[in-house]
């Protein structure tokens, strides 16, 4: 029984700093040509005070198409291959 106990404590001992963990690294904040300098968030609150509690609310549906409202991006003439964390107007590594 002293030898089980004996063992445990030298492998709590022993493995506890090989098995820490690690805090994962961060990947770059990468500005990109195309992102705008603060980022997607509106320049302005969206109201200028909050709704009153029981207003009606009216929903006017768009009549744009998703392709009208969301146009795809211009091709770039060239893509760099991606930095660690950048996913955007770059192409993967091969293999």
């Amino acid at each position: 029984m002293k030898l089980i106990a004996l063992a445990a404590a030298s492998f709590v001992a022993f493995a506890t700093p090989a098995m820490a963990q690690t805090a994962p690294d961060e990947p770059p904040n990468v500005q990109t040509v195309d992102d705008p300098k603060g980022g997607y968030q509106p320049a302005a609150p969206l109201f200028s005070t909050p709704p009153t509690p029981g207003a009606q609310v009216i929903f006017v549906p768009s009549t744009q198409t998703p392709a009208q409202a969301y146009p795809p991006p211009p091709p770039q003439a060239t893509y760099p291959i991606c930095k660690r964390g950048q996913y955007d107007n770059c192409r993967q590594r091969g293999g």
